[in-house]
């Protein structure tokens, strides 16, 4: 029986749960963004766009449509409405597009949850000499609480010819039926098949060959929500993206850079007169300490950092003249180029910035040590040499308008990443940090020539024609022989987004779109893939590291510190997420973070649960990997490994194709020691993970049907008496509505200049949208944005419960009411052993975090 004072709380607790799925208001009817003008409280914050509201041909009805004309690559309609309207009851955006006589043009289609901030987007094409009419559903686009604003923007980075809207409206959901999905149970039996399956290939898993340890921080993330962190148990998280380039951690300012008029944007700061105590990276460090994940934080390397916390611009209309587009909330700030499109120069740096040398950054390590402990102590982990400083002539032209070559980036490292190594001698370093394919091999001083300087790369020549990451990593190498063995470099980084049409930042896309995305993984990896881009050559990507690290600096580990696969908000990015991580565990990759992660209720984020927390109770892949292997990995991928604690084998199944196979999973070098558990994510339930039925397996293996679309993880026992190896046999308890999961910094979005490649992260009130770069690499991430979204965990929005903690206070090795008990009878006091959220008062989240566990077995 509980006690008195517990079963008062209960109630209160069940109310609150109870209520969730009420929250927000209600949709009356369909919002009229345009009908022959744009509705009430709509406004038109486009750029680089002329628009044209009273357009009189061709009209899909009524008396007008609009007419859209971009100027520039990258440019966008941003049609902003003057509130924040609830999202509850509306199930689609529709609009009618018609792409004139030309036709072709691809465009995204994004929506905004508040001003700047990117909920999701899907792309369209527009036919030529016709309307279309387009509706894309809310869950497409990012399931947002809100909706601020709407954006059409250029998806080919060129000047696309002119097209045309009409009707543009938010569709409410028909009366009868409701916006928010039901939510299923995460423990379900199988579902019924009623599709015949097809023979799948052979699957070998051998269990005593291949063994090699499978680092944690290759499930890493940048600017994670502190929700989906603390559920995952998020074992790294990157502070990163263009405005850390210049970010001033003593003022608590960034300069955006041409992701958004190259201005100094302060930092959101509840309390500025204590800086630099509690900026926005001291708590992003605090956030990564709530949840147990180690922070990987990105230092300066480019010697100049915002002046003052104000707003600043980089080319002020007033100084430098009139310019394509300005700041729609700071008109002075310009874009920095003039209205012919040429680009301003000889502007003052002055105007944002002071220089800045390896001090300032000794200073800000010291800061973080001070309060947070150097990185054995559990610290700041991770340093970042700077972020894609190759892109600094376009995306940071303001301060570094000439192009880097290999020799500024060589003697920059020189400088700085000895001060860092010296402020935290225990902390590790990764770099270049390189945005993309083209900088692997060359430097921005190379292709600055323009015309065809691949045939003839005056700065690679210069340095015996050795690709630049090759003569990067002999050069660490030089320093380390040089300064009595201090390794400078522990990480060689690389950024790498695939480069095929509509994969990487993009929406699901069409079927063909869908099979390439799920192709183009074999990028990383295979030497007899010839990637499906401009590339037009086998990338192999993980292989060519790990070649260029044992060629020319022996015992660098390698790091994928940016990557996107899109589609995290489709059961297709989320099948390619989970064949993704396996990749990185299988090749031997040591730390990877996704750029612009899924919300907690986007299939993406249950790619990451398979492998993180499958079960709700931390359990997840293994984390010493075996040899596994399939006689078609294009349709079933198959990753194994051993949990080295229990011994427990885990063989991960990913079925690409969009039909139902069956096949036979041969094992060897493992005994099992009973049934197999056996989880599932899958198209058939897009909200849960499913605890299906035992699987049997033999000494042999088993066989086992695995349906279209899914992601399928059996736990097998060992042998051995006394093993612990079957994870809890209760699942994730079924949240009763639906979860707000809020990143606390959020990304923005960036239009890149044509021949270069940016992503960039936080920005406060940004409204630049995703960019695709066209010719060298795609490297433009998109913003999340709050986002509600439904999930199968137990609710974790409001409490952080530490990785690996369980809550049994009185080593009975149960959470249960005398647990409850204990902290009841320390309720408002300062015990620090029941104060677990450490704010110095026992209460109601304390108390909530023990019940979170209720039941759990902690042996």
């Amino acid at each position: 029986m509980l006690p008195r004072r517990l079963l008062g709380f209960f109630p209160i607790l069940l109310l609150l749960i109870l209520m969730l799925p009420a929250a927000g208001l209600q949709a009356t009817g369909d919002v009229a963004v345009y009908t022959d003008s744009l509705g009430s409280g709509w406004q038109n914050w486009s750029w680089d766009t002329t628009i044209n509201f009273n357009n009189s041909a061709p009209l899909q009805g009524g008396s007008a449509s609009m007419a859209v004309t971009y100027s520039a690559a990258w440019a966008g309609v941003y049609l902003s409405h003057d509130t924040q309207i609830p999202a509850a009851g509306y199930e689609k955006l529709r609009f009618w597009l018609y792409g004139g006589s030309a036709g072709g043009q691809r465009i995204r289609v994004a929506i905004y949850d508040a001003p700047g901030h990117q909920a999701g987007s899907a792309l369209v094409t527009a036919q030529a000499n016709t309307w279309t009419l387009q509706e894309i559903p809310l869950t497409s686009l990012g399931s947002p609480t809100q909706v601020s604003g709407l954006v059409w923007q250029d998806d080919k980075g060129v000047v696309q010819p002119q097209f045309y809207l009409d009707a543009i409206s938010l569709v409410a959901v028909p009366a009868g039926s409701t916006a928010t999905q039901t939510m299923t149970p995460s423990v379900t039996p199988s579902p019924t098949n009623t599709q015949v399956p097809g023979s799948g290939p052979a699957l070998l898993v051998d269990a005593g060959a291949g063994h090699h340890t499978i680092s944690p921080y290759i499930y890493g993330m940048n600017f994670t929500s502190e929700d989906l962190a603390t559920e995952l148990h998020l074992p790294v998280r990157r502070w990163g993206g263009n405005a850390v380039t210049r970010y001033n951690w003593q003022n608590d300012t960034s300069n955006h850079a041409s992701d958004w008029y190259f201005e100094n944007i302060p930092e959101d700061n509840p309390n500025p007169a204590t800086l630099p105590n509690g900026s926005a990276a001291d708590q992003f460090v605090e956030q990564d300490r709530r949840t147990g994940t180690k922070t990987f934080m990105t230092l300066p390397l480019i010697g100049w950092t915002p002046k003052d916390r104000a707003v600043a611009c980089g080319f002020s209309v007033q100084l430098y003249g009139s310019q394509q587009s300005t700041d729609p909330w700071q008109t002075d700030c310009g874009n920095g180029k003039h209205a012919n499109g040429a680009l301003i120069s000889g502007n003052n740096p002055l105007d944002t910035s002071i220089a800045i040398t390896p001090t300032f950054v000794t200073n800000w390590i010291n800061h973080l040590t001070g309060r947070y402990g150097t990185a054995d102590q559990g610290g700041v982990a991770f340093y970042n040499l700077d972020n894609e400083p190759m892109l600094w002539s376009d995306t940071h032209r303001d301060v570094h308008p000439l192009p880097l070559s290999y020799d500024e980036l060589r003697d920059r490292t020189y400088q700085y990443a000895p001060a860092i190594r010296a402020a935290d001698p225990t902390a590790k370093i990764l770099g270049p940090t390189l945005y993309g394919w083209t900088a692997y091999f060359w430097s921005a001083l190379d292709w600055s020539a323009g015309g065809a300087w691949w045939n003839n790369p005056l700065d690679r020549l210069a340095h015996g024609n050795t690709p630049f990451v090759a003569w990067y990593l002999q050069q660490m190498q030089a320093y380390e022989q040089q300064h009595g063995a201090i390794r400078i470099l522990d990480y060689l980084d690389l950024h790498y987004y695939p480069q095929a049409n509509g994969v990487s930042l993009s929406g699901a896309g069409s079927g063909a779109t869908q099979a390439l995305r799920l192709r183009s993984t074999r990028s990383l990896w295979d030497p007899t893939y010839t990637d499906e881009s401009w590339i037009g050559e086998p990338v192999y990507l993980i292989p060519r590291m790990r070649d260029w690290v044992n060629t020319n600096y022996p015992g660098t580990k390698i790091a994928i510190g940016e990557y996107n696969w899109g589609a995290l908000d489709a059961i297709n990015g989320a099948l390619a997420q989970a064949d993704v991580l396996g990749i990185f565990g299988r090749e031997g990759v040591d730390l990877a973070t996704l750029w612009a992660p899924p919300t907690s209720g986007q299939p993406g984020a249950y790619a990451f649960r398979m492998y993180l927390n499958v079960d709700g109770a931390g359990n997840g892949f293994g984390d010493m990997g075996v040899s596994a292997t399939s006689a078609n990995q294009d349709t079933l991928s198959v990753y194994a490994a051993l949990r080295s604690n229990t011994n427990v084998l885990t063989v991960m199944v990913v079925n690409k194709s969009t039909g139902s196979l069956s096949s036979t999973v041969n094992l060897s070098g493992f005994t099992p020691g009973g049934a197999a558990t056996v989880y599932r994510y899958s198209s058939a339930n897009l909200n849960a993970i499913q605890r299906l039925a035992d699987q049997a397996v033999t000494v042999t293996g088993f066989s086992a049907t695995f349906p279209q679309e899914s992601i399928t993880l059996f736990v097998i026992p060992p042998a051995a008496a006394g093993s612990t190896a079957t994870p809890s046999q209760t699942a994730t308890a079924t949240r009763t509505g639906t979860v707000t999961s809020t990143p606390s910094r959020t990304p923005t979005l960036t239009p890149a200049a044509t021949g270069t490649a940016t992503n960039t992260a936080s920005a406060t009130r940004t409204a630049t949208p995703t960019a695709t770069r066209t010719g060298t690499a795609t490297n433009s991430p998109t913003a999340t944005g709050t986002s509600t979204a439904t999930a199968t965990a137990t609710p974790t929005a409001t409490v952080t419960q530490p990785a690996g903690v369980c809550y049994d206070l009185n080593g009975d090795h149960r959470v249960d009411a005398a647990d409850i008990q204990l902290v009841l009878d320390h309720w408002h006091t300062t015990d620090s052993i029941y104060d677990f959220d450490h704010d110095g008062d026992v209460d109601i989240m304390d108390l909530m975090l023990v019940t979170t566990q209720w039941g759990r077995s902690c042996l």
